[in-house]
């Protein structure tokens, strides 16, 4: 359920870059404790909008507010400390292993590092802990992404198609992992093409065009 709280607060929200709009106004709230999918074409706005949640890419105008912290004026890094982006393209170290990887990432955030054994065994990598991060397969690497943040637990997580590189399997425990990550009454924003395959998740669906909302149900 969606709480009082909104995490998400859009108004005319519009981003360009070399002068082509990204994003053309968005309206939008997210409450706290909500799951929500936002779908559309490619080129509909789906990643930028993501992005610009996360803080990765400016806002040009309008009004745009994350976790409280106000995208054009507030300071970055409060909110990368509130928002977990997991995008195509991990940020982890090739040459290090999923452990020192986590170890690392933890440090930096000040973070515990005690609890990475029970984050890399939730997301099945514990066979894999050792193994440096090239190694890994492409859905593996995005196991590790989910480990990060697991391990921070952000009050916002973004998520860019992930469902990508992952197999059967791998959907099904992601879908149960976002129950899980709801249920703990974090606020979860998934980019993607198709309906999560879990219809029990039952997330609220924001479909995008030409960098607007064209559809909320």
């Amino acid at each position: 359920m969606e709480g009082d709280i909104d995490v998400v607060r859009l108004h005319d929200a519009v981003v360009l870059s070399s002068g082509f709009p990204l994003l053309s106004g968005v309206d939008l709230r997210i409450g706290a404790g909500s799951l929500s999918v936002v779908t559309g074409a490619n080129g509909a706005g789906k990643t930028s909008l993501l992005r610009l949640l996360a803080g990765l890419i400016p806002l040009t105008s309008g009004v745009a507010t994350v976790a409280g912290i106000d995208l054009a004026e507030g300071d970055p890094r409060q909110l990368r400390r509130r928002v977990g982006w997991l995008g195509h393209e991990g940020s982890f170290y090739d040459d290090l292993s999923v452990r020192e990887n986590l170890v690392f990432a933890a440090r930096a955030l000040d973070r515990p590092t005690s609890e990475i054994g029970s984050v890399v065994e939730r997301v099945g990598l514990s066979h894999r802990i050792d193994t440096t991060t090239r190694q890994l397969s492409a859905g593996q690497r995005r196991r590790l992404g989910l480990a990060w943040l697991l391990l921070r637990r952000p009050e916002l997580w973004l998520l860019d198609e992930p469902y990508a590189s992952l197999d059967d399997d791998g959907r099904t425990f992601f879908d149960a992992l976002l129950g899980d990550v709801v249920a703990s009454g974090a606020t979860v924003v998934v980019s993607a093409h198709d309906p999560l395959r879990s219809a029990a998740l039952n997330p609220r669906t924001i479909l995008l065009a030409g960098g607007r909302v064209v559809g909320d149900n």
